[in-house]
């Protein structure tokens, strides 16, 4: 007998008519993150003969170098506010996600057909700025669509998966795309579809306010923690080896005519980066996050080294791939140190502000990629000092922070204490020396303005030479005038002044002669004639003053 027919209902199928709502809001993030990171590796393969590589000369080096200082401008902007603003905003993080999927489709809509024309170069970094700004707005999303902290780490490591994964399926079909018809408009095309879809796809995602006041005390303080601090400072020094390696390699193999080359080097580099997304999680289980952020800066010094006696294509994907995997893991063990020193600080709006300032590291290390090397073991050697000195600095200042609090007390660590205070010197002393450089150039700019500004305007008047009563050079034609500026010393009548009268007031004595040999006025009562060029003698009965 069927047991529907007895009046109690079957149970229904978990299969059939279940809700695409069902989704976790990680997954709908991952789903989301994989067609941005498709729309990114199509955007990358259409505008490959265009912007970073077609004319790579001089002139090309300094648009690059123009645009690069303009994607600088909305993360400086955008650094102090979109962490507490994206925590306190109902759905913040959700719009900034569908927002810029959005834009990038209508940048790109823009792009098709005008590759040969400048609304190119503005364009394309627009959309590099709103894929910078969307990594910000995800990692600060992270934390709302997992449950515990454990989650978030392991959700980290999938998303740097997702990612590579993705960038791989979309750089195929827009490659194919712009090898049959050799021109970015088609790949431009499809990368209007994916973003268009990326969009729907984020409308999905869960609205969460994460943090309805602004942080407190305490907040600051765990978010300004050594260890957090410490730790930015090596991630993001990797960060800026990162953004060196991409401008300086597709610069210096265009240059050459070597596109196959860079081709195998961009392609070891995402191998590498989906090895260290892999990896990272199983390092984690067996070291510290510290160390394994140290182990991360460490394989970046050593492929260097490797690099400068291989040179060439050969050091070049060997020291591509090795980043590739440091940066990937070296984020991760970055992700859980700020997860475990700022438990209780809103992680959202850490991850935004890190991120926001890796990213900038990342401009400036592109700007100095577009510096011309001869020599690829240059580049080389120039990545390994950056390497050494971000280990050695966090070494130092990790294992002295750790004696200095008790975690560990031996006799490298008062050495390192005594190191770390060294470099804190110099590096006060470097600032100091810098912002008083400021104020000298400040000053004597502004000595110089105002030094123009006093010679442009005519004196009225010259001093006179020191003297009793001495004039004012006059100007032809006009009477003497006494000088200003000079105390006169009392004269006879002064001191003849009458008992209890105002002693500030005098009878009036005869001016001296006008060294120019014009009388003065006659003052009331009109005075005896002075000498043409002698002066006043009291000894003269002619000129002895009334009594």
């Amino acid at each position: 007998m069927d047991a529907t027919r007895g009046g109690a209902p079957a149970p229904p199928s978990p299969r059939r008519g279940r809700p695409r709502s069902d989704l976790t809001p990680f997954q709908l993030l991952a789903r989301t993150h994989s067609g941005s990171a498709v729309g990114d590796a199509v955007v990358a393969a259409a505008l490959a003969g265009t912007i970073f590589f077609e004319g790579a000369t001089s002139d090309a080096r300094g648009r690059v170098f123009l645009y690069l200082l303009l994607t600088m401008a909305p993360f400086a902007l955008v650094a102090p506010l979109i962490g507490p603003t994206l925590d306190r905003v109902q759905g913040g993080r959700r719009w900034v996600v569908i927002g810029s999927a959005v834009v990038r489709a209508l940048l790109c809509l823009v792009m098709i057909g005008r590759t040969d024309s400048l609304v190119l170069y503005p364009a394309a970094f627009a959309v590099l700025v709103l894929q910078k700004g969307y990594g910000v707005a995800r990692s600060s999303l992270v934390p709302a669509v997992v449950e515990s902290d454990e989650e978030l780490v392991e959700a980290n490591s999938k998303l740097q998966l997702i990612s590579g994964i993705s960038s791989f399926v979309g750089a195929a079909p827009a490659g194919l795309l712009f090898a049959v018809s050799d021109s970015p408009s088609l790949p431009l095309a499809l990368a209007v579809c994916v973003f268009a879809a990326t969009a729907g796809l984020a409308l999905r995602i869960p609205s969460v306010a994460v943090a309805p006041v602004e942080e407190t005390p305490a907040e600051r303080a765990e978010m300004r923690s050594p260890g957090v601090l410490l730790a930015a400072g090596g991630m993001g020094l990797l960060r800026g080896i990162v953004g060196y390696l991409v401008v300086h390699f597709a610069f210096h193999f265009r240059e050459l005519d070597q596109l196959f080359e860079f081709g195998l080097v961009a392609a070891v580099s995402v191998i590498g980066s989906l090895a260290g997304s892999v990896v990272a999680p199983r390092l984690r289980q067996v070291l510290p996050e510290e160390r394994m952020l140290i182990s991360c800066l460490v394989l970046t010094v050593g492929a260097g080294v490797l690099a400068l006696f291989s040179g060439g294509t050969a050091g070049a994907a060997l020291l591509g791939a090795s980043v590739g995997i440091a940066n990937t893991a070296g984020k991760l063990a970055f992700d859980s140190i700020v997860q475990r020193d700022a438990p209780d600080a809103n992680r959202g709006r850490l991850f935004a502000r890190f991120e926001t300032r890796f990213q900038l590291i990342w401009v400036v290390g592109s700007m100095f990629g577009l510096v011309s090397l001869a020599e690829l073991r240059l580049s080389f050697l120039a990545v390994t000092l950056v390497a050494s000195f971000a280990a050695f600095s966090y070494v130092i200042g990790l294992t002295a922070w750790n004696h200095r609090t008790g975690v560990s007390s031996s006799r490298f660590g008062r050495q390192a204490v005594l190191i770390d205070e060294a470099m804190s010197e110099g590096r006060d002393r470097t600032v100091s020396m810098v912002r008083e450089s400021g104020r000298k150039v400040v000053g004597r700019v502004r000595r110089g303005r105002d030094g123009r500004s006093t010679s442009a305007e005519p004196p009225d008047r010259k001093r006179a030479g020191p003297g009793i009563g001495t004039a004012v050079t006059p100007i032809a034609g006009t009477p003497a005038v006494p000088d200003p500026y000079r105390v006169p010393e009392p004269t006879p009548a002064e001191h003849a002044a009458p008992a209890g009268g105002d002693p500030t007031v005098f009878d009036p004595a005869p001016p001296p002669p006008s060294r120019a040999g014009a009388p003065p006025p006659p003052p009331p009562p009109p005075p005896p004639p002075p000498a043409a060029e002698t002066s006043w003698d009291p000894d003269d009965p002619t000129e002895q003053l009334p009594r």
